[in-house]
């Protein structure tokens, strides 16, 4: 996989429920999408071999993925390893279109498989050629006027099909986007979570922060047990995901104090923090996106700290630790200054988390650059940080996504 990376974007519904994600497979040296005319079978050979590592059910979780699927790759066999009920195949009308291309897309349409059309601006005789094939059209909402916008809506609407607005990147072009109807929604505005609204901190996450507190402290059980029991939703929350993750044991655990016990004090730490994430009653669709790029964070710091230094375990739990706070202060709206304060975390994990600076902070500031797809910037933190190749992170990110959807489905 030398050379390559995956990446991925939310896609959203009209109730920002997170419904989808784009697989971005960018080539290193370039911000453009891997290009699999160049050279079919090792391109499409990085596209297999990312889902095969892990499974493309664990890479999307419930979700689909929508994949750049230039014609040789459409044409090619390699399809039929990419199952169709996990896929949407992204076509480009500047795409050589021929009659051999578009029998193919019926075949594969009556197999199943979705295909979606990427970065209209306009409908021409290439588009309204493959307007039928095509379950869901992709807006470039940015190279647009308002009132152009309005039209190709008008013109898009005499087809079956699904509109999703391209390149959101405000609340503003949100709500447009919505009023004319667009049912589905994707750009920096939701996959960037700090362009997020901040919200004011509901009771039960202060609570939980508390919680976090005392799991990070050496208090005994029995407080642990009984801010649990303040916190009613709380504990019928820790026992479902106890008893979710310890399917194999031979009885059920059906008190606090025995689901602590069995998850023991770290894994109740990681837990604690992914409920913050996840027990949002009044945003939970947005709380959720959250949750899957905190829990990915964690997962991806976590392992780059493995390969790092293998043999510190301290250091392992610091760095999943920072991955899974570094979203707080979107979630809660604090400063971070404040979350770092409350719950008193050692000076690497805090420069790491206000300021990006030391060890741990070039590895968030890594991750938050592959989560955008900066390669430029990926390649320059990865030459400084000197222990890790491209591949080998595009490798780690997999395992990171396939956990955090493991995480997702049972924190739902």
């Amino acid at each position: 996989m030398e050379g390559f990376f995956l990446g991925r974007q939310p896609i959203l519904d009209r109730n920002q429920n997170l419904v989808a994600f784009e697989l971005l497979f960018r080539q290193e040296g370039t911000e453009e999408a891997t290009n699999v005319t160049n050279d079919l079978s090792a391109s499409a050979n990085v596209i297999i071999n990312a889902y095969c590592q892990l499974g493309i059910e664990n890479v999307l979780g419930r979700q689909r993925g929508f994949i750049n699927a230039d014609p040789d790759l459409v044409m090619s066999d390699i399809i039929s390893l990419l199952p169709s009920k996990h896929v949407v195949l992204e076509i480009k009308e500047t795409a050589l279109i021929t009659p051999e291309f578009m029998q193919r897309c019926h075949e594969l349409k009556q197999k199943g498989y979705q295909f979606a059309l990427d970065n209209v601006v306009a409908i021409n005789s290439k588009i309204d050629q493959l307007l039928p094939i095509v379950s869901v059209v992709k807006v470039d909402i940015l190279a647009l006027g308002e009132a152009e916008l309005a039209e190709l809506v008008a013109e898009l609407n005499r087809w079956p099909v699904l509109l999703l607005a391209l390149k959101v990147e405000n609340r503003e072009q949100e709500a447009r986007c919505m009023k004319l109807g667009f049912q589905m929604f994707q750009g920096y505005y939701f996959a960037r979570p700090e362009i997020m609204s901040v919200k004011r901190a509901d009771p039960g996450k202060l609570s939980l922060l508390k919680l976090l507190t005392l799991v990070m402290g050496d208090c005994d059980i029995s407080e642990i047990e009984k801010e649990f029991k303040h916190q009613p939703g709380l504990s019928y929350n820790l026992m479902r995901m106890v008893n979710s993750v310890a399917g194999g044991l031979p009885q059920k655990i059906n008190s606090i104090k025995h689901a602590i016990i069995t998850m023991g004090r770290k894994q109740l730490q990681r837990w604690i923090q992914l409920l913050l994430y996840s027990s949002n009653q009044s945003d939970n669709s947005v709380s959720n996106a959250l949750m899957q790029t905190a829990a990915a964070r964690g997962k991806l710091m976590e392992l780059i700290a493995i390969k790092e230094r293998p043999h510190d375990k301290t250091h392992q739990d610091r760095a999943f630790m920072v991955g899974i706070l570094s979203l707080l202060d979107v979630l809660l709206g604090m400063e971070m200054q404040q979350i770092v304060d409350k719950l008193g975390i050692p000076d690497d994990m805090s420069q790491a988390l206000i300021s990006r600076d030391g060890r741990l902070g070039h590895e968030l500031k890594l991750i938050e650059a592959n989560e955008k797809g900066e390669i430029t910037i990926i390649q320059s933190l990865l030459a400084e940080l000197g222990f890790m190749s491209l591949s080998e992170l595009a490798d780690m990110e997999i395992q990171a996504i396939g956990w955090a959807n493991r995480i997702g489905e049972a924190a739902n």
